[in-house]
Formats: C-alpha cells, sequence, structure tokens
C-alpha cells in the first residue's frame, strides 16, 4: 500500500512537472516566445533607424524639394505593403497553427523551393555581413567624430585634427565580442530598445540642430529640382547621385532580410504572430517616415546644395560641440544594439548548421561556467572569429560603406520585393493573369529597375574609392 501511495505520489508529481513544462513552451517545443508588437516595433526601429538617417538631407538635396519627400512616402508606402506580405509567409497554412518557417530561408523553402532557397540565403547572409562591417566603420567614423569635435573647438575649425579610425574599430570589435555571446535574437529585446532610444536621440539633435541653422539664415534653402548642373557638377554626376539618392531612400526604409527573424520572438496566438507583426511594421514605418521627413527635409532647409552626406560627423555643424558629442555617443550605442539585431540571424544559421552536422561533438554543445554565466565553447568560438573577421576587413577596406550601399542595392529586389510576392502568390493562390496578380508583377519590376539604377550609382562610387585606396588607411 505504502509502495503504491508512493508511485502515485511520483507519478502526478511527474505528471505536474511535464505540465509545468508544457507551460514554458510553444507548440513547436521550443522555448516559450514572449516578444509583443513593442518588441517586435523596437527590433524594426534598430534595424531602419540607423545612422543613414543622417544622410537622408544628402540625398533630397540630390532630388530636390518636390521629388525627393515624394520618393521617401512612396517607399515607405512599398516597403511596408510587401513587409505585410512577408509576415503572412510566417506560418504555413493556417495562420494560428500552420508549421512556423523560422528564418527567411525556411519561408521560401516552404513557399517556393529549389534554387531559390539557396539563391535567398545566399544574398541574405552576404547582406548581414556586409551590414556589420558597414556598422563597424559607421561607429569608429562616430567616435573619430566626438574626438575631432574637441579637437575643432579647442584649436579652431581650420585645424586639420586628422586621426586615425582604426583604434575606434578595434574598441567597437571588443564590445561586440562580449555582446555576441547573448545567446538569441528572443534575449536582445532590451539591447534593440536602448538601441531605439538612442535613435530617436541622435535623429532628434540632428532635426534641432537643422531647424536652429535654418532660423540662422533665415528661411529655407534649397531648390525645386535639387542640385544644378554647373558648378563643380556635370550632368553625369547629376544623374548618378540622383540614382544613388533613389537607392540610399528605397534602402533606408529595408528590414526584410531580418523580420522573419523578428517575427519569431512574437508569442504563441491569439492574436497570430502575423496580425502582431503587421501592426509592429505600421507602428515603425509611420514613426520611421515621421523621423526620415523632419530630418532630411530640415538638413536640406539649413545647407541647401551644400549638405553633407553625414549631419552630424561630415561637420556641417560644429557647435554646440557638446551636444555633437552626445549625438555621435548616441550613434555609437545604437549602432552596437543594430549590429547584434543584424548578426544574431548570421549566428543562428551556422550553429544550427553546426549541431545538425556534428550531433555528438562535446566542442559544440559543451558549455563552461563562470560565475552565474553559461558560456558556450562553439559559441564563444565562433562568434569571437566573426567579429574579430569583420574588425579587420573593416581596417583592410575604410571604403567599404560604399560596397554596402552595392550590397543593399543588390539585395534589396530580391530580398525586399520579389521573394515577398512571388511567395504570397503562392500562399494565397492568387490567379495568373488576375488584376491582383497584375499589380503584384508591376510593383515587382518597378522595384527591379530601381534596384538596378541604384547598384549603377553605387559600382561608380565604388570605382572612385577604389582609385584612391589604400589598405589600413582609416
Amino acid at each position: 500500500m505504502g509502495k503504491a501511495a508512493a508511485l502515485e505520489v511520483s507519478t502526478v508529481e511527474a505528471g505536474s512537472g511535464a505540465e509545468e513544462d508544457g507551460e514554458w513552451r510553444d507548440d513547436d517545443g521550443r522555448p516559450r516566445r514572449t516578444g509583443t508588437v513593442w518588441t517586435a516595433s523596437a527590433h524594426i526601429i534598430t534595424a531602419v533607424i540607423g545612422s543613414g538617417v543622417l544622410s537622408l538631407a544628402w540625398a533630397i538635396a540630390q532630388l530636390g524639394w518636390v521629388a525627393g519627400p515624394a520618393v521617401m512616402l512612396l517607399f515607405a508606402f512599398v516597403i511596408y505593403y510587401t513587409s505585410t506580405l512577408l509576415a503572412e509567409c510566417y506560418r504555413s497554412g493556417d495562420p494560428c497553427t500552420g508549421k512556423r518557417n523560422y528564418t527567411y530561408m525556411d519561408a521560401v523553402r516552404a513557399n517556393l523551393g529549389g534554387a531559390k532557397v539557396s539563391l535567398c540565403g545566399v544574398i541574405q547572409y552576404a547582406n548581414l555581413f556586409g551590414v556589420a562591417i558597414g556598422y563597424t566603420i559607421a561607429a569608429s567614423i562616430s567616435m573619430l567624430a566626438i574626438k575631432r569635435a574637441d579637437c575643432f573647438h579647442e584649436k579652431g575649425h581650420e585645424n586639420a585634427c586628422r586621426s586615425s579610425s582604426n583604434p575606434y574599430m578595434i574598441l567597437f570589435g571588443v564590445v561586440q565580442i562580449i555582446f555576441s555571446q547573448i545567446p538569441d535574437f528572443d534575449q536582445i529585446w532590451w539591447l534593440s530598445i536602448v538601441a531605439a532610444i538612442m535613435s530617436f536621440t541622435y535623429s532628434t539633435i540632428g532635426l534641432s540642430l537643422g531647424i536652429a541653422q535654418t532660423v540662422a539664415n533665415g528661411g529655407f534653402r534649397g531648390s525645386l529640382t535639387g542640385i544644378s548642373v554647373g558648378a563643380g557638377v556635370t550632368s553625369m554626376q547629376k544623374v548618378w547621385r540622383s540614382l544613388q539618392a533613389f537607392g540610399d531612400i528605397a534602402f533606408a526604409y529595408s528590414y526584410s532580410i531580418i523580420l522573419i527573424e523578428i517575427q519569431d520572438t512574437i508569442k504563441a496566438p491569439p492574436p497570430s504572430e502575423t496580425k502582431v507583426m503587421k501592426r509592429a511594421t505600421m507602428v515603425s514605418v509611420a514613426t520611421t517616415t515621421m523621423f526620415y521627413m523632419l530630418c532630411g527635409c530640415m538638413g536640406y532647409a539649413a545647407f541647401g546644395d551644400k549638405s553633407p552626406d553625414n549631419l552630424l560627423t561630415g561637420f556641417g555643424f560644429y557647435e554646440p560641440f557638446w551636444l555633437l558629442d552626445i549625438a555621435n555617443a548616441a550613434i555609437v550605442v545604437h549602432l552596437v544594439g543594430a549590429y547584434q539585431v543584424f548578426c544574431q540571424p548570421i549566428f543562428a544559421f551556422v550553429e544550427r548548421w553546426a549541431a545538425a552536422t556534428w550531433p555528438d561533438s562535446g566542442f559544440i554543445s559543451r558549455e563552461l561556467r563562470v560565475g552565474p554565466f553559461a558560456l558556450n565553447v562553439f559559441r564563444l568560438t565562433w562568434r569571437t572569429a566573426f567579429v574579430c573577421v569583420t574588425t579587420v576587413v573593416s581596417m583592410l577596406l575604410p571604403f567599404f560603406g560604399d560596397v554596402v550601399g552595392l550590397l543593399g542595392a543588390v539585395s534589396f529586389w530580391p530580398l525586399t520585393v520579389y521573394f515577398p510576392v512571388e511567395m504570397y502568390i503562392v500562399q494565397r493562390g492568387v490567379r495568373r493573369g488576375s488584376a491582383r496578380w497584375l499589380c503584384l508583377k508591376i510593383l515587382s519590376a518597378a522595384c527591379l529597375v530601381v534596384s538596378v539604377a541604384a547598384a549603377a550609382g553605387s559600382i561608380a562610387d565604388v570605382v572612385d574609392a577604389l582609385k584612391v585606396y589604400r589598405p589600413f588607411s582609416g
């Protein structure tokens, strides 16, 4: 009798333990996701409002007061619409109970299959790798700008105040090695929120300085058609720069390369992950557009045709130097978070592949206890090596920002438009030749033209940079 009672108790305890474990797991057996519309919005804003917001004044200067804002609104709508199409592809079949697609590649595999899966993977991960290098360079430029702003304040604006950005790239790399040990995307929500706050901080400072400069000028500068051909600008340069401006604005909104990965952090239905992601997309794109319009337009109003390619590091402003320091420090903190948002999908992809390839390897599964922290040996080694490679490439190719522009141009059409449109057509069974099918195909073709034109402008930039290239000259 005692044995039976003991057995009954242990069975109940085991059962309650299993139930409790089930409560902490989602329908796919993975640890329960906790993301909300606000954490998803923070991830998107961290990814989208990069320091590129500060170059939009330059982009509007190439296009003018009419085309500049119009192109910005047009791409805001295009990105919002194609992002909602992509969000529909997170689950195959039923939007609440269908099979989850954890990554962009999984979504393409489930809906399109074949060679398109490999093509998507190559474009997506090459772009993410390029963004990591671009952000390392951008962070070093902002850190160097803090030093130069202080130098200009002490020694006057005529002083060259030259310095190398390489030590700052190394410092950024060391910080990223530490943050890269955060295990997965779901656990960096707090870093994304901090980064999103920082992006609003430096955008607001850029906007305020633009307004102050406009008031000091006694009115708005600029013209309806942008920079005029003539004083130092050939007709060919005008064409290339206008194409590049189109591309800069289009890519300034793009975050589809990590949309599915962000959606995979959202807690299980109800409401469905698709509905939450669409709301997060609406909040993020609306917020981003408002900041882009304000910063871009006020920067152009302040400087007109002479708008620098970065309002805070191109020294359109010299004073108040302490405010510039705060803004550039905010850019650096933001880029620390943005680097992680873009690199976590690469980390996860390689670690899943390694675990599947060598399931019995102790090196891949072993964890080290360091105080309260558990460090995976493979994760520590591989992620540290990845950060070191991106840092060295950044120092080797200080003009890599132009290459990132080219990568953005090449990946914009397939990842932001083509794959979402094609997957939506397959998933929803859109009839070939119908009005909706035709509209989707026209949208895809128009964005292909933009992508090719922007790529041409970026290639011209890379060729110019190579003419004066010296390794480790940052």
